[in-house]
């Protein structure tokens, strides 16, 4: 512990550096002049705490509102800040205050959004499920194939939303790591064509999903069933912003030590300001429809960034016939 730390208040703390400078050197004096008079002394002593107490309000002022602010802050108010004038240490201590307080806020509202989006996405399903349930209980319909499809579509929702947010805990969490490994593109991309196609026709969407791989034969290096991830979610994008008869295509292709896959569907496109919010979670696009939770492309472009990649959303004008495309670009070798 250091000789000023029982000293509570930092004012104090220079009055008594003041007091004792000044002690030592009027000793100083002393010894090699003679004797001082004590009134000069005594009054020397005096504006120099004066003066020590008056510069030092002024020094002390960024502390006492960060005190004030933190005080705020653990009580749920992140809107506070600290007036930093100085470009001294307690300048910068203020600047990065403000820094952190507005992160905090930033966090508390994503934090605010996500519960209420979180509830209002679980609340759908859950209603809907609900409902039927009720109706096959009371008597009000029949449990016949249409009904129990309708139940089962809506706890199949209900499971992805759940499946999705336990991914995003453990994404916070960094609690995932990757299995990859070498693997053929060819048979993961029609796997995934497939499965897109099983989910566009229980959405009531003739849409035509085709696959290219180039060269063919070309393999990555990847976590396979991350990866499967990625693009049925990418599909499942293209389906439902497309044109409800349109076409699809995934497009791969190798070159160097890259591998770039390409979702291309024939919708209108996104909007420059809009590229990078659709990576957020729980955005959603305007002409979306029923059962997306506005996750998916936020797991995306996390499992991409954690293979090392990028993910973005072309822009609409070096594409042929003004398609709309997003694009991931991996690493190809181990």
């Amino acid at each position: 512990m250091r000789a000023l730390d029982p000293v509570p208040r930092i004012k104090v703390k220079l009055a008594i550096l003041m007091v004792a400078s000044g002690a030592v050197a009027f000793g100083y004096f002393w010894w090699q002049i003679g004797w001082l008079p004590p009134k000069t002394v005594l009054t020397a002593m005096a504006l120099a705490l004066i003066t020590s107490q008056v510069l030092a309000h002024g020094m002390t002022r960024p502390l006492r509102e960060m005190t004030a602010a933190a005080q705020a802050m653990a009580r749920g108010d992140y809107t506070r800040r600290v007036r930093a004038t100085s470009r001294d240490e307690v300048g910068q201590l203020a600047d990065a205050f403000n820094r952190m307080s507005a992160d905090l806020a930033a966090a508390d509202r994503q934090r605010r959004e996500l519960i209420a989006n979180v509830s209002h996405e679980l609340r759908t399903p859950i209603s809907a499920l609900r409902a039927v349930l009720e109706n096959l209980v009371d008597g009000v319909t029949t449990p016949d194939g249409a009904t129990l499809r309708t139940a089962l579509a809506q706890s199949e929702r209900l499971s992805g939303l759940v499946t999705d947010l336990l991914d995003l805990s453990r994404i916070d969490a960094g609690a995932i790591s990757l299995n990859r490994k070498v693997f053929d593109l060819g048979p993961l991309l029609s796997e995934v064509v497939a499965e897109a196609e099983v989910n566009a026709a229980a959405a009531g969407r003739t849409v035509r999903i085709a696959a290219e791989v180039d060269p063919p034969g070309a393999t990555a290096y990847a976590d396979r069933a991350r990866l499967h991830q990625v693009l049925v979610s990418l599909l499942d994008n293209a389906v439902t912003h497309g044109p409800a008869d349109g076409r699809v295509q995934v497009l791969a292709r190798t070159a160097g030590d890259r591998l770039t896959i390409e979702v291309r569907d024939e919708g209108p496109g996104i909007a420059p300001e809009e590229r990078d919010r659709v990576f957020q979670r729980f955005a959603r696009g305007e002409r979306a429809t029923g059962g997306g939770t506005g996750l998916g492309l936020a797991i995306a472009r996390w499992v991409v960034e954690l293979h090392g990649g990028t993910i973005a959303v072309l822009d609409a004008k070096s594409l042929h016939n003004g398609q709309s495309s997003i694009q991931l670009t991996l690493p190809r070798n181990p």
